[in-house]
């Protein structure tokens, strides 16, 4: 979080996307000039920083080493160089956070990358809230209280499982570029994925593990990387992954909640979001009948958001104005919005809205990241959220926590500036190269995740998504992998969990616990 970057940031993402989407004839031009480059922090040379400590999962004292360092990774190969004659290249010095388990058999223990999203986001979310040894306790659905925040022994770790190497996006956390053209260099879909790829194949030479078992763990945009990443990690390193996780997944930026109004004639996504707005209301009682479980109202909401929903949007301006009303009704018995702000929005409701009018009776704008989450609005006459409620009420506790320990325990970042999120919208080139394509789109990358899963029949996908997230809500991720262009043979390979908790679903405890058991078997499962 995936911090995946902050709301309004992810929100400006897609916007930019939706531009280039519908304008395909724009899409072999070279990318928009930014009106202002991010900040670019002192390049840090490579170096490490060694520690040891323990952990207790499941009543068992799991002693590790931690290196917390950095990479050199070039945005040119050697090979690349001399024969273009060119003596240098962009540099990216990827920071990371590795632990490994002090007496294992390196040959057979797994080792799992990790990383969040945003673009331009550090990898402090997954580190701090979910899979690290040490956790940040913040509060549930409620904003946390100011410092000092609590670190405390994180029982849910992956550390049973696997190896875990956290990565810090190039100009993120203490990632750092140079270089003439940098940012070009590596702010970009497919810039993005390659960097990743040469880091993962150094970080297999520096420690000797070409033999373990191997795993891609992305949040959020981390999801969108992977899926370009695994495929990459095959055609160009000759590196197969036995699985790939996608925690709060989001494949093709067209489903996305936040701004289909600017895509016109991309009805899916609102009836994708329909769920999320569904789980919603039921979760702060705002129904007009309060279903009494959870997940069968969200399965009839999914029938009707795909059927009659669907086939509503579709008919455009030809829906009768009485079925226009009656559609009407019906979605405000499934969100609690009222029939007339339905009708205003023509029966389409984008995030920003829900957010802003879920609550609005009661003065509160609803959270994005995790619905449970809400706060005072800002203005009540505002036609979208002004913030998100969920962000500020856990970001502060995070990166105080990590800024706190990545120093004083891991001995690793002194004199250097720490950036948890860095603002790339205005240069991030969204464009993608699909395999076999000979010209740039806009981001979907379904086909990579498909090519990769043809190439590797044993790859296996393990989706994790909360029913309160609407960043990358739930039903668009299963939408998605449904619809991978793969055989039937493979669709076996790809396993679906929901949980009740929102896009940083380890911000709920249960959810937590229920997630570290449900990657340790995915990994027992799938190490070979």
């Amino acid at each position: 979080m995936s911090k995946l970057f902050a709301a309004l940031l992810l929100r400006s993402c897609l916007v930019a996307l939706s531009c280039l989407s519908t304008l395909p004839a724009l899409a072999d031009e070279p990318a928009r000039k930014p009106d202002a480059a991010p900040e670019v922090l002192p390049y840090v040379p490579p170096k490490d920083a060694s520690s040891e400590g323990s952990v207790t999962i499941g009543g068992k004292a799991i002693a590790y080493q931690a290196v917390a360092g950095t990479l050199q990774v070039s945005e040119k190969d050697k090979e690349d160089l001399e024969a273009k004659d060119v003596k240098e290249a962009p540099q990216a010095s990827l920071a990371y956070v590795a632990y490994f388990r002090r007496g294992a058999d390196t040959a057979k223990r797994p080792v799992m990358f990790l990383y969040n999203g945003g673009p331009g986001s550090a990898s402090l979310w997954l580190h701090m809230g979910g899979f690290g040894p040490v956790r940040v306790q913040t509060g549930n659905d409620k904003h946390t209280a100011p410092a000092p925040y609590q670190l405390v022994n994180n029982e849910y770790s992956l550390l049973d499982a696997a190896d875990l190497v956290f990565i810090d996006a190039p100009g993120t956390g203490f990632s750092r570029i140079q270089g003439k053209d940098k940012e070009k260099a590596f702010y970009g879909v497919d810039a993005d994925a390659r960097t990743f790829a040469r880091f993962i194949n150094q970080f297999l030479v520096k420690y000797g593990r070409w033999n373990s078992p191997k795993y891609l763990f992305g949040e959020s945009y981390g999801t969108t990387r992977s899926a370009v990443l695994v495929q990459l990690l095959q055609a160009e390193h000759n590196i197969d992954v036995n699985g790939v996780i996608l925690l709060s997944q989001v494949l093709d930026f067209d489903q996305s909640a936040d701004i289909p109004q600017l895509n016109p004639g991309h009805e899916l996504a609102y009836a994708l979001a329909l769920p999320t707005y569904a789980a919603t209301a039921w979760y702060h009682k705002t129904l007009p009948q309060q279903p009494a479980e959870l997940e069968p109202f969200l399965a009839e909401v999914s029938r009707f958001a795909e059927g009659d929903y669907l086939r509503a949007l579709i008919a455009g301006p030809d829906l009768p104005a009485a079925e226009q009303r009656a559609m009407a009704e019906r979605l405000h018995g499934y969100t609690g919005l009222p029939v007339e702000y339905i009708e205003k929005a023509n029966l389409r409701i984008n995030g920003g809205g829900f957010s802003q009018h879920a609550q609005d009776a009661r003065g509160l704008t609803t959270g994005r990241f995790d619905t449970r989450f809400a706060g005072t609005s800002v203005d009540r006459l505002d036609k979208e959220a002004f913030y998100d409620p969920a962000d500020t009420a856990i970001g502060p506790a995070y990166v105080a926590a990590y800024n706190e320990y990545v120093r004083k325990t891991l001995k690793f970042g002194d004199g250097q500036a720490f950036k948890p999120v860095i603002d790339l919208w205005r240069s991030w080139d969204y464009r993608h190269r699909t395999p076999f394509m000979d010209f740039a789109g806009p981001t979907n990358v379904m086909p990579d995740l498909a090519l990769a899963m043809k190439r590797n029949p044993h790859l296996k996908v393990l989706n994790l998504a909360g029913y309160y997230d609407l960043a990358t809500p739930y039903a668009a991720a299963r939408y998605e992998l449904r619809h991978l262009p793969i055989p039937p043979e493979l669709r076996g390979n790809i396993q679906s969990i929901a949980y009740p908790a929102g896009h940083m679903i380890y911000v709920h405890l249960p959810s937590l616990k229920k997630l570290h058991e449900d990657v340790s078997g995915f990994v027992e499962k799938t190490r070979g």
